[in-house]
């Protein structure tokens, strides 16, 4: 299980990342260099969120209520995302205070209704592909992506706590 769960969140961490980058080309973002937490080509925000769906009750992952519980529970773990980030690290990823229904620019009311709705997408849609592609991975490359996430991870903190710059790490 706890492999399974590494797994879901490097897939829907990378997933997350993809997503950022469509779509600030879509919307011809200003800054399009990547800002996330690891040199790895992962948004933990979009990893976390999953874990947090997939681990609600069944009935809660059914229907309109998926939508619902997505969107309350992918925003509650964004918001207490980017206070790690701000508390911990010194640093801001995003800024929604210029967004209408924000709540200290962590989180705001148009995110949290696409969080439902991607949510409904990635459990309805992509989980059961990926919980079969999971279910074959060998525990060597478990433990060796392990390895090269703890020491990624590692690092990226230590530079965001030090410099305060998350410019930085946008190499892609």
């Amino acid at each position: 299980m706890m492999a399974e769960s590494l797994w879901y969140f490097w897939i829907y961490s990378f997933l997350g990342f993809a997503l950022e980058k469509i779509f600030a080309a879509v919307t011809r973002a200003e800054n399009q260099t990547r800002k996330c937490f690891l040199l790895l080509p992962l948004c933990p925000v979009y990893g976390l969120g999953m874990l947090a769906v997939l681990a609600l009750p069944p009935e809660l992952r059914r229907g309109g209520w998926l939508i619902c519980s997505g969107a309350v529970v992918t925003t509650a773990v964004e918001y207490a995302v980017h206070w790690g980030y701000e508390r911990f690290l010194g640093v801001r990823f995003w800024d929604y205070s210029k967004v209408w229904g924000n709540v200290h620019g962590r989180v705001c009311l148009p995110f949290t209704l696409i969080w439902g709705v991607l949510t409904a997408m990635a459990v309805r849609l992509f989980q059961p592909g990926i919980a079969a592609f999971v279910e074959t991975i060998p525990a060597a490359v478990t433990y060796a992506c392990l390895l090269l996430f703890t020491a990624d991870t590692v690092c990226s903190a230590r530079f965001l706590w030090v410099t305060h710059d998350v410019e930085g790490l946008a190499f892609l």
